[in-house]
């Protein structure tokens, strides 16, 4: 029997929407749900641009998004994909030209923004550049900038406007008989951007990219989009996400995949469970939290930890999860391993012990997984 058929209320019932590829990334249908990033390098700093790619991928980023503003951007797009280990989706605004340069450069998708990227005729050329080279597209609507013939019917940007944006320019696609496309209607403030996305989750079987646009810094941009994307997460939507933030490109990931973690959506490396401590506490929790973070960065399987200062809580929160920690008096505390107490371990070697533990389980996890696969 399954966890959802033991607790059904943990269920999510995902959007029904159409599958379509970006690069070698399934988007939509019953695939996963990626998690994007952007480089906020110069693209014509290829080294730089190349260097924060690897890095996204290596924290698990599926798919990377790179902007291409001019033609020299154009240029080092070839040499930065055939680099990537993820597929590129290439940042197109403005300029419609861009957009073919940047299928020619081998992008996996084209991002294009229907308020600014220019006529019917214009983004029907880009179509044709992307069904010539194999790409993908993604209609990006976005309240900063809508046409402005919406802005005169619906007076300022509205969820109506940004749906009705979004739609008319899935209509181009499909009238030219072009398929392979996903859509995206952010915004800053989280009521409108929800709204939106419900109204077009209704309206269209596209795979739906999820985002709260220019969210803020670090903190502020991670609440807010917890909060919107969260939300829509929970009601099923989104086949794709992308947390904005201020911040380098390496936590934008680390926060999409929390977000999906903390829903059950998507599993990459350690989770840890830990009390956010107080005069109970055995040990100091923070800085134990704070090191293990670190050390445990490099674990990729799926797998939970819990840190506990305390034992009013810490038993029962180390049976839930495959190691744990539970503080308790004289400078020690209980290691508890698969949700049964195992042994006692001083305060001073927990946090190398820990680690070890990690290692050694997440190592198993991976054995058997391959077992399994190889039967």
């Amino acid at each position: 029997m399954s966890l959802n058929e033991i607790r059904p209320w943990r269920n999510i019932y995902r959007r029904e929407s159409r599958r379509i590829m970006v690069g070698n990334v399934p988007v939509g249908g019953d695939a996963p749900i990626s998690v994007q990033t952007m480089t906020n390098t110069a693209t014509t700093d290829v080294k730089g641009t190349i260097g924060q790619v690897l890095r996204a991928a290596e924290a698990g980023a599926d798919i990377v998004r790179i902007s291409v503003p001019d033609q020299d951007s154009s240029r080092a797009l070839k040499e930065i994909v055939r680099e990537s280990p993820v597929p590129i989706v290439a940042d197109i605004h403005f300029h419609y030209r861009r957009g073919i340069e940047a299928a020619e450069a081998g992008a996996a998708c084209l991002r294009i923004n229907p308020g600014n990227i220019g006529s019917e005729d214009r983004v029907r050329e880009v179509i044709r550049a992307a069904r010539d080279h194999d790409c993908s597209i993604r209609i990006g609507v976005n309240a900063g900038s809508l046409e402005k013939h919406l802005l005169e019917k619906y007076g300022e940007p509205t969820p109506d406007a940004m749906v009705e944006s979004g739609l008319d320019h899935i209509k181009v696609l499909q009238d030219n008989d072009f398929h392979e496309f996903k859509i995206s209607c952010k915004a800053s403030d989280v009521f409108m951007a929800a709204t939106a996305y419900q109204q077009l989750a209704e309206a269209t079987d596209a795979p739906i990219h999820l985002g709260i646009t220019e969210a803020g810094g670090l903190m502020s941009g991670t609440i807010k989009s917890a909060i919107g994307l969260g939300n829509l997460l929970w009601m099923g939507i989104g086949d794709t996400i992308r947390v904005s933030l201020s911040a380098d490109p390496v936590e934008e990931v680390k926060v999409g995949y929390e977000i999906l973690k903390s829903l059950g959506l998507r599993h990459r490396g350690v989770n840890i469970i830990s009390c956010p401590s107080c005069a109970r506490q055995g040990f100091d929790v923070i800085k134990t939290v704070e090191a293990l973070e670190k050390r445990l960065e490099h674990i990729k399987t799926p797998m939970s930890l819990s840190i506990i200062g305390c034992v009013v809580n810490g038993p029962g929160e180390a049976l839930m999860t495959d190691v744990g920690f539970t503080g308790g008096g004289a400078g020690s505390g209980m290691v508890y391993l698969a949700g049964k107490a195992s042994h006692k371990m001083s305060n001073d070697r927990m946090i190398d012990h820990i680690v070890e533990e990690v290692e050694k389980k997440a190592a198993e996890i991976e054995a058997a997984s391959a077992a399994q696969a190889a039967e």
